[in-house]
């Protein structure tokens, strides 16, 4: 545990990553106040007492917003990172076992393909036939994500099919498929562990994107995205309606990205040598 933590960057992000996750967490059971309930009465209070972070233009508490657009927002990234890694790491590890065949040039081609349309594009696809939601969101962010752990996953096995454990596997009489995941998916795990906070951090942005144009999670569901998106109209009389959604995202992902570094310095034993 000690070695974790030699790294400057993983506490903060750590810890970061943490007040956010148990915001969200939290909110699944208690808010200050309730976030489809409407008070035009008190509609763009600035922060007291009553409302740290002030309420918006309908009067909704903006602390308990963030709470629950915090649980949206991990809530999309986590599964969408969850789909690329699933299909992604498969086919990495597919394509690196027949380096040069058909089937490495077939799963190599898909993902340039998939590469040539931004997440953002791929969500104006699938919006256009199945309409704006939080479950689309997911898909186009997933979908960008599997070729980005193809790609890794395949580098980081082609480093390995030629090391004397391999080989001795392969006199042993094993097959790709189990080389793969009784050697090389083990020996991969720790890059792809570094890969997937910093896709969670990219998918937490890319919601975040989404929704800020009508594309993510539909009202009254609660997302950062869209509370910036209502907010840009009056930031000159209530600025604390864009301020804080903006630095949930700003400190959501700094966070993960500070533990995507740390992650990387402690887990990486070249770098670990190193610092020793």
């Amino acid at each position: 545990m000690s070695v974790l933590f030699h790294s400057r960057t993983l506490l903060p992000g750590a810890i970061l990553t943490l007040l956010f996750t148990a915001a969200a967490l939290i909110s699944l059971v208690w808010v200050p106040y309730d976030t489809t309930v409407l008070d035009i009465a008190n509609r763009m209070k600035p922060p007291s007492w009553l409302h740290p972070f002030g309420t918006d233009q309908f009067g909704r508490d903006i602390l308990s917003m963030i709470m629950v657009g915090a649980r949206t927002s991990i809530a999309v990234a986590l599964v969408a990172v969850g789909i690329g890694m699933a299909v992604g790491v498969p086919l990495g590890l597919a394509a690196a076992g027949r380096k040069g065949g058909l089937m490495d040039e077939i799963i190599m081609r898909a993902n340039d393909l998939v590469f040539a349309f931004p997440s953002l594009l791929i969500a104006v696809m699938i919006t256009a036939v199945f309409g704006a939601s939080a479950l689309n969101a997911i898909i186009a962010i997933g979908i960008f994500n599997i070729p980005v752990f193809a790609r890794l996953t395949r580098g980081a096995a082609l480093s390995l099919w030629n090391r004397e454990y391999i080989l001795a596997a392969r006199v042993a009489g094993k097959g790709s498929a189990r080389i793969s995941l009784e050697h090389i998916l083990p020996n991969v795990a720790n890059l792809l562990i570094v890969q997937g906070t910093i896709q969670f951090s990219l998918g937490i942005l890319a919601e975040a994107g989404l929704s800020y144009v009508g594309l993510g999670a539909q009202p009254p569901t609660a997302s950062w995205g869209r509370m910036l998106a209502d907010s840009q109209t009056m930031i000159s009389l209530a600025p604390h309606l864009a301020l804080f959604p903006g630095l949930a995202i700003l400190l959501t992902v700094l966070g993960l990205n500070l533990l995507g570094d740390g992650l990387r310095d402690s887990l990486d034993p070249k770098l670990r040598r190193a610092r020793t």
